[in-house]
């Protein structure tokens, strides 16, 4: 892999993921009127179960070339399709605006379900393995 390879790959990643981000939270929040963040909730869950599929897959060599789709997917793609700034900053907003259960719920269902998808695409990656 040539030097610039590497940030070629991530950066293609990570243009094609920032813009699946803001058309899963835009479609989400067309079909979804409700004060929960559910676009970026649904973003940062399936993002969760991706990566474990990807790791699992790329750590196992059952993929070619895992480095390179480690990076162009894992670092790059899901990189900038999830995200915990927004996550933080969503939950903060439900705070200020007195919505302190939405807010908790907020927080525990996104650790809890994210981790929950994480092994359960580990699960799956591990089925065709």
């Amino acid at each position: 892999m040539s030097r610039a390879m590497p940030y070629l790959l991530v950066g293609a990643g990570g243009f094609a993921g920032a813009i699946a981000r803001l058309l899963v939270a835009r479609w989400v929040g067309v079909h979804a009127d409700t004060r929960f963040p559910l676009g970026i909730f649904v973003i940062n869950v399936s993002g969760s179960f991706l990566l474990g599929v990807l790791a699992t897959l790329t750590a196992g060599k059952a993929v070619a070339n895992p480095e390179a789709l480690g990076l162009a997917l894992g670092v790059g793609f899901l990189g900038a399709f999830t995200t915990f700034s927004t996550f933080e900053f969503d939950t903060h907003a439900l705070l200020v605006s007195g919505l302190w259960l939405t807010a908790a719920v907020n927080v525990i269902a996104s650790v809890f379900v994210g981790l929950a998808a994480v092994r359960a695409g580990i699960a799956v990656a591990r089925a065709f393995l």
